[in-house]
């Protein structure tokens, strides 16, 4: 039915102001529905393996958890019973929470929520200091392994790229040999190797070339033997891809064992990484350098790193007076 009125035409049986019901129907998106949508713009925009996996899994937690499905439904206060449902410790709710809200900002960007209610959700932690491996660590592990077992060798140069130049397990894995330039004593790792996609040189020590010469000539030889087909500087017994589990990889595994063999409690890539940036911080007194160098995008988490005690802070400071 259509009413004129002047130079109007109105509809009475479509008004033009929809009902509630209408607008939560229209507007009302699933957190799965959204999840797909965001999994599939990280993957277009080359996001690693292991984010897009956290993604899934947590945000697959938050709705196992609260039965709530649609995202207009989440509020801050069913993110806070979510968490106080969690039976973990507190770092690994904080965990948790920086990915659900990561994921939360990727549909504020899409448009699919009005305003981030979110920010303001935290967790308090109490961080416990980690230490660094030292060189007397590094040193007593390297002493002990055995080169002319190939297992060994691969552990023991990964174990010295985590520590003279501080990357990652993870690029440590994806490392091709085109990223290894031996006569310049240089690495030239791309993006694609990266957690934060920008590229990185760094130098390599004698020592390094030296067991990286020797690991890819016995690459070849076992690469040959099972009949495989790829570059990677890291590779299994068989010749296969170290990083092909997300959560793990046979050379962590291998770092493990050699804990309880040899009583090295200090040996993780974690570790590792952190007794480099120790290193690194005590000869240059460059923050912003430590920071590069590991390939950090805030400086914040390079500060948490080093552990800066309030002795440290005096002492540099002294330099200055």
């Amino acid at each position: 039915m259509t009413k004129k009125k002047g130079i109007f035409e109105v509809n009475i049986n479509n008004p033009f102001l929809p009902t509630k019901q209408e607008t939560k129907k229209r507007n009302d998106m699933k957190i799965e529905t959204a999840l797909s949508s965001v999994i599939r713009q990280m993957e277009v925009g080359g996001s690693r393996e292991r984010t897009i996996h956290d993604y899934r899994t947590i945000v697959y937690y938050f709705i196992r958890d609260t039965g709530i499905l649609y995202l207009q439904d989440i509020t801050s206060d069913s993110i806070y019973k979510w968490l106080d449902g969690m039976s973990v410790k507190n770092t690994t709710k904080l965990t948790r929470l920086k990915c659900f809200k990561a994921f939360l900002g990727r549909c504020f960007d899409n448009g699919w929520l009005s305003h981030k209610f979110w920010r303001n959700v935290n967790i308090k932690v109490d961080y416990v200091i980690k230490e660094g491996a030292t060189d007397k660590d590094v040193q007593m592990l390297m002493s002990v392994l055995d080169y002319t077992n190939f297992l060994d060798l691969r552990n023991g140069t990964a174990v010295l790229l985590a520590y003279t130049c501080g990357l990652r397990i993870g690029t440590i894995s994806r490392m091709r040999e085109s990223h290894i330039d031996l006569e310049s004593k240089m690495l030239f790792l791309d993006g694609e190797v990266m957690k934060n996609r920008q590229g990185l040189i760094l130098p390599l020590s004698d020592q390094l070339v030296y067991l990286l010469g020797i690991l890819i000539k016995q690459n070849e030889i076992i690469r040959r033997e099972y009949k495989k087909d790829n570059d990677y500087v890291f590779i299994t017994i068989k010749g296969n891809p170290t990083k092909d589990n997300l959560t793990s990889n046979s050379i962590q595994r291998q770092l493990r064992k050699y804990t309880l063999q040899f009583g090295i409690n200090n040996i993780t890539f974690h570790a590792l990484r952190r007794g480099f940036a120790r290193n690194l911080y005590n000869k240059s007194n460059d923050i912003l350098l430590v920071s590069k160098a590991l390939s950090h995008n805030d400086l914040s988490v390079t500060t948490k790193y080093l552990h800066a005690e309030m002795n440290d802070v005096a002492d540099k400071l002294k330099d200055y007076l």
